[in-house]
C-alpha cells in the first residue's frame, strides 16, 4: 500500500505535562502502538528519573524504544532516526496510523526532517575525550571545539556536555569540521506526519513539574541515582535528577536543596522544550484534558 496514505502522529509537548497517559488514550482509540520519541527513556536502568511508562501501562499499549538500551551504550539522533523508521514501516503492516509519543526536540526533529549520517566513532576516541571530560571538567572540551570548529562553537548549547563532545569526536575523526558535514537537505518522508502539542497554563505545568518530582523521589529515585553514582560521568546520566543527586551524593547540598534543583532544572528544561516547539507552526495545539477533541481532529479524513 502507498505510505502516503498512512501518517505518524507526533504527540509532543514538555516534561511532564501528561504526554504518557494522553498518548495511551489515543492509541486505545486507533489500535495503534506507541514509539518514545524521549531520549532519556531509552535506557532500561532509569525507568524512575525519566518517568517512563510503567510495566502495566505497556501491558495496555505496545511502547517501542523505551527500555531499549543500557546506560552503558551509546545513542544518538541518528541512531533514533533509523530505529524509528524501521519500526514505523513494520507497524504500518497492520495499522495506517502509528503514535510517536515524547519531548526530546533532537529526536523528533531528525524522524521528521533527517539528520546527518556521520561516522562512527572510534572508542578509543570516545574513551579518551570522556576521560579528559571527567578529569578535566566541560571547559577543557569546550576549549578543544572552539579550536577545532568555531563555527559550530558559535552555535551550539555551551552548557549540553552530550552535544559538545560529540561535534569534538566527529572533528577528530574525519579531521573535517563538524559543522561542514551537517549539510544535508531535509529528507522527504512517504508518509504523512501530523504533529499534536500539549500545553498548559505556565504556572500549573510548573506545578505538576514539582509533584511529579516529589512522586519520584517517593518511588525511589535516590536509590536509582545512587546505584549509578559510580558512572555519574556517563552522558546517559547527564541530565536533571541524576546531576542534582549525584552533588548531593558527594555533600555538596543536603536532600532538600536536590530536590529543589531538580525541580527548577526541570521547569527550565520545559520551558526550553515549549520554545523551541513553539516555532514549529506545522503543530495543533492542545490542553492535555482535550483528548476527545485530538481523536476528533485524527478521525477527521479530510486532514489526514
Amino acid at each position: 500500500m502507498d505510505n502516503k496514505k498512512k501518517s505518524v502522529v507526533i504527540l509532543l509537548g514538555p516534561t511532564g505535562i501528561g504526554k504518557t497517559q494522553t498518548g495511551i488514550a489515543i492509541a486505545k482509540q486507533f489500535g495503534c502502538a506507541i514509539i518514545s520519541a524521549d531520549s532519556r527513556q531509552i535506557y532500561k536502568e532509569i525507568p524512575i528519573g525519566t518517568a517512563a511508562p510503567t510495566k502495566e501501562e505497556q501491558q495496555i499499549i505496545p511502547h517501542y524504544l523505551v527500555g531499549s538500551c543500557s546506560i552503558f551504550d551509546y545513542y544518538n539522533a541518528y541512531q533514533f532516526e533509523q530505529d524509528a523508521l524501521a519500526i514505523t514501516n513494520r507497524l504500518f503492516d497492520k495499522n495506517d496510523l502509528v503514535l510517536m509519543v515524547g519531548g526530546s526536540m533532537m529526536y523528533i526533529d531528525a524522524f521528521c526532517n533527517g539528520i546527518d549520517d556521520l561516522p562512527t566513532v572510534d572508542p578509543i576516541i570516545r574513551e579518551n575525550l570522556m576521560e579528559k571530560y571527567k578529569y578535566e571538567g566541560l571547559e577543557s572540551i569546550r576549549r578543544q571545539l572552539k579550536m577545532l570548529d568555531p563555527v559550530f562553537y558559535g552555535q551550539i548549547d555551551l552548557k549540553n556536555p552530550k552535544r559538545i563532545i560529540h561535534a569534538v569526536e566527529i572533528c577528530l575523526m574525519t579531521g573535517k569540521p563538524y559543522s561542514s558535514l551537517r549539510t544535508k537537505p531535509k529528507k522527504e518522508r512517504n508518509f504523512n506526519i501530523i504533529k499534536i502539542g500539549l500545553e498548559i497554563e505556565r504556572k500549573i505545568l510548573y506545578n505538576r513539574i514539582n509533584q511529579r518530582v516529589l512522586r519520584m523521589m517517593e518511588l525511589g529515585l535516590e536509590d536509582e541515582a545512587h546505584s549509578f553514582f559510580e558512572h555519574k560521568h556517563l552522558n546517559a546520566l547527564n541530565t536533571v535528577g541524576y546531576k542534582e543527586l549525584f552533588d548531593y551524593f558527594e555533600g555538596k547540598h543536603n536532600k532538600d536543596k536536590a530536590i529543589e534543583l531538580i525541580q527548577r532544572n526541570s521547569r527550565h528544561y520545559a520551558k526550553k522544550q515549549l520554545s523551541w516547539f513553539k516555532r514549529d507552526k506545522e503543530i495543533k495545539w492542545f490542553h492535555p484534558d482535550e483528548v476527545g477533541e485530538i481523536i476528533a481532529l485524527l478521525l477527521n479524513k479530510e486532514f489526514l
